[in-house]
């Protein structure tokens, strides 16, 4: 039996931060806000569960996501 992802849903959604400075107060990451999504993270299609998240870019570079409600401005 093999696996195949399911393709996941997503859509952008407006920020006051976007592109601004934020700290994620969960993993105290400092870094860009690059994005606000409102994604789909159901475990079957059947019934969809849609929540905010938030992606900061750190200063390695690398991007982390995070609950919106989790992002403050620095």
């Amino acid at each position: 039996m093999t696996h195949e992802a399911v393709p996941r849903s997503f859509e952008d959604v407006p920020h006051a931060l976007l592109h601004q400075r934020v700290r994620d107060i969960a993993s105290g990451v400092e870094g860009e806000l690059m994005a606000v999504v409102r994604e789909d993270v159901s475990d079957t299609p059947v019934r969809e569960h849609w929540v905010k998240l938030a992606y900061v870019r750190g200063p390695s570079g690398r991007e982390i996501s995070t609950a919106v409600a989790n992002i403050e401005a620095v």
